[in-house]
């Protein structure tokens, strides 16, 4: 019996004019369904996986520092106990990464150069922490005001995605607004260690 030949199983509609089951969903979407559920679990764990590569790169230069020089530095006064950017880093990480794959995600007309902006402030948000805290010990404040260049440059490629993210898919731009917040603060606080240190 030819494939086109098969009766469906009791109890199963098609309508022959659409190819539609009976549950409304076509037989060809129902058979790739468990695929692209698979390859959206890929996604999403790539891109995870991409924020905590750029969080554990960055510990590194911030674990060897934050108990030496950074420890008698004067700090702002409004800056957190040392204990809380753990957390709140991981939070946001976890944010920003489930923020990008909803973009992925939405296949909008804008996705590609919105993921692209995602990826430089990646990289921006990478580099910020070794010149911030690795770099201070060789160079001095020359360091911090580097550093202050580039969580500026972070903050508006962050304000960028936010607003490339928003319009494709609203949670995503939404998730992404805490992270924009922590990176402005994070910037006054370079600012004062650079005026300051």
């Amino acid at each position: 019996m030819r494939s086109k030949d098969r009766v469906p199983a009791a109890g199963a509609r098609r309508d022959a004019g659409t190819g539609v089951d009976g549950d409304g969903t076509s037989g060809d979407a129902a058979r790739h369904k468990p695929r692209r559920t698979a390859v959206e679990l890929a996604a999403l764990l790539g891109f995870l996986a991409a924020s905590a590569l750029v969080a554990l790169l960055g510990s590194q230069a911030t674990i060897s520092n934050v108990t030496g020089w950074y420890a008698a530095a004067d700090k702002a006064p409004w800056s957190p106990p040392n204990w809380v950017f753990g957390p709140v880093w991981t939070l946001l990480y976890t944010a920003m990464a489930v923020a990008a794959w909803l973009v992925w995600r939405s296949r909008g007309p804008n996705r590609r150069a919105a993921l692209i902006l995602y990826g430089v402030q990646l990289a921006l948000n990478l580099a910020w922490t070794p010149v911030f805290f690795g770099l201070y010990p060789a160079w001095g404040s020359a360091a911090l005001w580097l550093a202050l260049g580039i969580i500026i440059a972070l903050a508006l490629a962050v304000a960028a995605t936010v607003l490339l993210f928003g319009p494709i898919r609203r949670a995503a731009g939404l998730l992404m607004l805490p992270y924009l917040s922590w990176v402005v603060f994070a910037s006054s606080l370079n600012l004062w260690a650079a005026a300051n240190n």
